[in-house]
């Protein structure tokens, strides 16, 4: 099983993450989308696609555009369509739940 975790709360949980470029992908249905707020925030990378963010936010504390996600990847990176990967010190860790 896989956690994200951020302020000490489990924000996503999956045993079938998506890994690419070393980041766990979590399929958004496996999500807690009660600690994510909409960015406005965007990015393009040139094999993905266009890249959209959220904030996380925990018990009032946010860590801004440290989810993201592509909505319309690119073919060659379909198998991340619909999952939701973490940075900015949400921790990504391996359980053994």
């Amino acid at each position: 099983m896989i956690q994200a975790i951020w302020n000490d709360k489990v924000i996503a949980e999956s045993k079938e993450t998506v890994i690419v470029e070393g980041n766990h992908y979590f399929p958004a249905a496996t999500v807690n989308k009660d600690y994510l707020t909409p960015s406005d925030t965007t990015s393009f990378c040139g094999w993905k696609g266009d890249c959209s963010y959220y904030n996380v936010v925990v018990e009032g504390k946010e860590n801004p555009d440290a989810a993201w996600y592509y909505a319309d990847p690119y073919e060659r990176a379909e198998k991340i369509r619909g999952h939701i990967a973490f940075w900015k010190g949400v921790e990504v860790k391996e359980t053994n739940s």
